[in-house]
């Protein structure tokens, strides 16, 4: 039992269990110590990450590979960028608990042990442990109406989608006689082939990870819980979640499942086209930036999963380099949000950037740049990440899913500009209070990477490059 493949995980699970004792231990507020705690171990854990050489543990239930290496990376910088949203935000917002930050340690536990994950019990731990983490910081602003709803409106909905997951994890088992991904292959890539218990097995566990993503047909709670959420929680919901749960669809579906590509693709290419769809028409009309932003989220999982549909290395990588992407354009634009405040108090829609331009330059200008790059405007990063997707969709013959890629990325253009016309041409509501050192921190790198990306794309590419041929064959 090679445990030392799981060292990363392990320091997380002692830092967060030291910290939480820390946190209840003397009378004063350890808040901030603990923050910067929790922001160091999953320094350390990164970097422990891309050092872990490749190996199954655990009797064949934990694994680690190039893919779980680059999709472990992502997680801890999409966690450690909400971690940084959240130190001011919650400060001013009077909810500041040394609770949050490991809240948010133990939900990046459970993301590194789904991506990980080489067995169906061990995905069902990681997701649970994931989800009751995600459960507890929708509410965590608890004496706010909207925050106790979103958090109860995703326990609701996130336990439909663990039975729909624990049920056809039961088919599989039932009709593959295993839950380790090895053996489940094995059984589907027999003579007999899969039989009609195990594809109805399949169809459910697709439907309870299409929920974790927000991708149409299960997207009904991302809207209300982006909306309700304390901003800081709406930014780590809408970057490292997403980024697991997609890494984890594409190692289920490319690894035991892979000879019933001919049966999954389909549903994944519905999907995708309804997601494309449904966030690029229902956002127009909101007013909510956050709203907003979760219908955009939606439509960017759609994007995504276009590279899932082609099931070759080039979509397979082109989703890893489109996750990769989305996570840096998605922290800058919620570090905006969350330095949308007016005399103190929370701003949320979108009238409420008008004349930022002139207000405050800077952060005007860093908008303007993400907003382009979600827009998939060259020569930014967000351009390329729906090129390589819609190159690998257009190369497998998917033309009508390319086409409609396209045009939903123009109809998408509409909102992101009518952001930038706000901020520009209508009259200023008032300068914004000053922002915090975290969020000029997030704003310059993220800024940064989308400028610069067209001319050093080589080592995100050749990262997701070498991540997918971890299974892709």
């Amino acid at each position: 039992m090679n445990w030392t493949l799981a060292l990363p995980e392990i320091l997380l699970a002692v830092a967060g269990l030291v910290l939480l004792l820390v946190g209840v231990g003397p009378k004063r507020d350890m808040t901030f110590p603990i923050t910067m705690g929790t922001l160091g171990v999953l320094l350390v854990a990164a970097v422990l990450s891309m050092a872990t050489a490749d190996g199954v543990a655990f009797n064949g239930q934990f694994i680690s590979d190039s893919f779980a290496r680059f999709a472990k990376v992502l997680i801890l910088l999409g966690a450690a960028s909400g971690l940084m949203l959240a130190l001011d935000w919650n400060e001013k917002q009077g909810i500041a608990r040394f609770e949050f930050p490991i809240l948010v340690l133990f939900s990046t536990i459970g993301m590194m042990v789904m991506v990980s994950a080489s067995d169906l019990i061990t995905l069902y731990i990681g997701l649970e442990l994931l989800s009751l983490s995600l459960y507890v910081i929708a509410s965590f602003d608890r004496d706010n109406e909207r925050s106790a709803e979103a958090g109860l409106k995703y326990f609701v909905l996130g336990a439909l989608a663990s039975g729909l997951y624990l049920y056809g994890a039961s088919l599989t088992y039932g009709f593959s006689g295993s839950t380790n991904f090895a053996a489940i292959g094995s059984a589907v890539s027999g003579e007999e082939g899969a039989s009609l218990g195990l594809l109805v097995g399949v169809t459910f566990v697709i439907a309870a990870l299409a929920f974790k993503i927000s991708a149409v047909p299960f997207h009904m709670w991302t809207p209300d819980v982006y909306e309700g959420a304390p901003t800081p929680v709406t930014a780590f919901f809408a970057s490292a979640p997403k980024v697991a749960a997609v890494s984890l669809l594409v190692r289920v579906l490319a690894d035991p499942f892979a000879d019933l590509a001919a049966q999954w693709q389909g549903v994944i290419w519905l999907a995708s086209m309804g997601s494309m769809i449904l966030g690029s028409l229902a956002a127009i009309r909101q007013q909510n930036i956050k709203r907003l932003m979760a219908y955009s989220s939606i439509g960017h999982i759609g994007y995504a999963l276009m590279g899932l549909v082609v099931a070759t290395d080039t979509g397979l990588r082109g989703v890893m380099l489109y996750m990769a992407i989305y996570l840096v354009m998605n922290a800058g634009v919620f570090a905006v949000l969350v330095s949308m405040r007016r005399q103190g108090r929370s701003l949320e829609r979108v009238e409420d950037l008008a004349g930022l331009g002139r207000t405050d330059p800077a952060m005007a200008i860093a908008m303007v740049v993400f907003c382009f790059s979600m827009a998939g405007i060259p020569p930014l990063a967000g351009f390329f990440s729906k090129l390589y997707v819609f190159l690998a969709a257009v190369q497998e013959g998917y033309w009508v899913l390319a086409t409609v890629g396209v045009l939903t990325s123009v109809i998408g253009a509409y909102y992101y500009l009518r952001i930038i016309k706000v901020m520009y041409f209508d009259t200023p509501a008032g300068a914004l209070d000053p922002r915090s050192a975290s969020a000029s921190v997030i704003l310059a790198g993220a800024g940064l990477f989308n400028l610069l990306f067209f001319l050093f794309p080589a080592p995100v590419v050749a990262a997701a490059g070498a991540a997918v041929a971890a299974f892709a064959g």
